[in-house]
């Protein structure tokens, strides 16, 4: 699927991050229609996906989110209702319309898409203000209370969803709203004028991906303000502490990430784009460091971020606690967004590994094999006769939908967009980031990839097509020891093989079961291993044992296979070790919100 933009009149099937010409990158992300999925793991959970996405539509009216937007734009009368920041998951509902119409188009998808965008460019006010929570309940009162109103973050969801709009569909309708936010926002924020931050970061994101697609300096200078300004303390004014908001130290001072911890990578992934796009490699190095402590000290096995129920937090080094961990879903999809940008920007594959690893295991545990229903919070442990004592707890199982809904809506357009994560190219060739059955363009090149990934080992490309020799790279990720290509070995990064039209190369990566032991700081898992295989990381669950998963020891001298199942959970490959079965993390409680454990005591 292809559109051109009526705005810049260019051919595009750009996805959520696309840096300009200009922008310092090592890589260049291939667009969605350029790299497909066609079938396998990906394609089934998109699948569940899309057919989700009509019913996301009737829970937002349900929920009122519709009905504010209405009331704000004089189409209805009521008082609103729902949270402030409610407008925000209409945009990123909306974004993933835009991108499952790329990748599967169809009426009914357009016809959504143009009803709410009407009602969204109604509601705005003739400034180019925005937010239908706070014009229909405090007219008078806009930035008033930036930490808690989400006024910037609301604008970002929304400037997210025009640009995907436009990429997708060529319809310039909601763009047409999105640039009128960012020029009012230009126009209020800055160094000479309202020196101010929002409590939510995402407009950076937003700013920089608006200016990818109109050109407009103001747009990135912006982006780069709210970066800077940042760190400053600015929070503090309105009586709060600055932690919890990423405000206590510079984004170039700062050597980890703390607080609210979506806050917190979302807008490390905004000083990404900034850097990119700027040429400010001092300000990328600093986000690398960040990066990695955040990896070595404040990440899950699972690739969940957030330690703390307490303010949604990062916690200190190597507090990682199981069964209390709320590696929310939101906080596994900004760190993917984080970790994408740093791979564009340098090409070193242990950002796509830390992406492989949200991926399948903190982001896709946050929704359910019918793709319809969704976890706030991802813990590592479920214990016996947990109490469900809020309505983001796991007790529950998975719901249909939330109070403070921004899990089930950002699920959406991550999987609408997947594609969008798979593969790049640069001068010399093209790099395959993520393995999925399906087809990769760059220019002539044209490449098929077979693999039945994760549960399979082999990756198999084709060459179809292809003008000139080339450089063809693949991932061999860190845990693949004993990785082969054409039956050579190869260690971890990429490998790298220069092939022509008519080649097949394959990529053999070990799937040998394996144990892991966590760093020994890590107090809350001390003298217990984690399992692995491939990619997933896998969990013990009360369906499959007699005795309770509380009491369950791991012997790791134990014997250890993998087995495929596809009777079970929409077909997974079951592991055992020793006496117990375990199975991929991702699909727990989709038996029922059962005792579950990822890490287990040794005997």
């Amino acid at each position: 699927m292809t559109a051109t933009s009526p705005r810049t009149g260019t051919t595009s099937t750009r996805g959520p991050a696309a840096p300009t010409a200009a922008a310092q990158v090592a890589l260049r992300p291939l667009g969605l229609g350029e790299a497909t999925i066609g079938g396998g793991f990906w394609a089934g959970r998109q699948d569940a996906n899309a057919a989700a996405i009509p019913l996301g539509r009737r829970r937002l009216e349900d929920a009122g989110n519709l009905r504010n937007l209405r009331i704000a734009a004089g189409r209805e009368e009521g008082d609103a209702i729902g949270p402030i920041f409610a407008d925000s998951d209409v945009y990123k509902w909306l974004e993933a319309v835009a991108w499952e119409y790329a990748r599967r188009p169809a009426e009914e998808l357009l016809a959504m898409q143009r009803e709410v965008t009407a009602v969204v460019a109604d509601a705005q006010a003739a400034d180019g203000y925005l937010n239908s929570v706070v014009q229909v309940r405090h007219a008078d009162e806009r930035y008033t209370d930036l930490p808690w109103s989400h006024e910037h973050y609301c604008a970002g969801h929304l400037i997210q969803a025009a640009v995907a709009q436009v990429r997708c569909t060529g319809d310039t309708a909601l763009l047409d709203v999105a640039v009128k936010v960012a020029d009012h926002l230009a126009d209020t924020f800055g160094e000479d004028r309202r020196h101010d931050v929002d409590g939510h970061p995402v407009i950076e994101m937003a700013l920089v991906e608006l200016h990818r697609e109109t050109g407009d300096p103001r747009h990135l200078e912006l982006a780069r303000y709210f970066v800077e300004a940042r760190g400053h303390g600015l929070i503090s004014a309105y009586g709060h502490d600055p932690t919890y908001f990423s405000d206590r130290v510079p984004v170039r001072e700062a050597t980890t990430v703390e607080g609210h911890a979506v806050r917190a990578v979302y807008l490390t992934a905004g000083a990404a784009d900034v850097a990119a796009e700027r040429g400010d490699t001092a300000l990328l190095d600093a986000l690398a460091r960040q990066f990695d402590h955040m990896l070595a000290t404040k990440t899950y096995i699972t690739g969940g971020l957030g330690a703390r129920w307490d303010r949604e937090a990062f916690g200190d080094p190597y507090e990682l606690p199981t069964d209390r961990a709320y590696a929310e879903t939101c906080a596994a999809i900004g760190g993917v967004q984080w970790a994408w940008r740093m791979l564009l920007a340098t090409g070193d594959a242990r950002y796509a590994d830390a992406i492989e690893r949200m991926l399948f295991n903190g982001f896709l545990a946050g929704v359910s094999l019918s793709g319809s229903e969704y976890f706030y919070v991802n813990p590592l442990q479920h214990r016996s006769d947990a109490h469900a004592d809020g309505d983001r707890s796991p007790a529950h199982g998975r719901r249909g939908w939330f109070d403070c809904a921004c899990c089930p809506p950002n699920v959406m357009r991550t999987l609408s967009g997947l594609e969008g994560y798979l593969a790049t190219r640069d001068d010399g060739g093209v790099q395959l980031h993520q393995y999925a059955p399906g087809t990769v363009t760059a220019g002539a090149t044209t490449l098929t990839v077979e693999t039945e990934y994760p549960w399979d080992g082999l990756v198999r490309v084709r060459v179809d097509a292809a003008d000139a020799p080339f450089a063809l790279s693949l991932r061999v990720p860190a845990w693949a020891a004993g990785a082969t290509l054409d039956g050579a070995p190869v260690g971890p990064g990429y490998a790298r093989v220069q092939v022509a039209a008519g080649d097949v190369v394959e990529l053999r990566l070990p799937m040998e079961v394996r144990t892991t032991t966590a760093h020994p700081r890590v107090d809350a898992v001390r003298g217990c291993v984690a399992v692995e295989r491939g990619p997933l990381v896998y969990a013990a669950e009360q369906a499959d044992h007699d005795t309770p998963v509380d009491d369950l020891r791991l012997d790791p001298a134990a014997p250890r296979a993998g087995a495929h199942r596809p009777d079970l959970l929409g077909g997974v490959t079951v592991v055992t070790a020793g006496e117990l079965t375990l199975v991929p993390y991702y699909a727990w409680a989709n038996r029922g919100a059962a005792p579950m454990r990822v890490w287990i005591p040794t005997t």
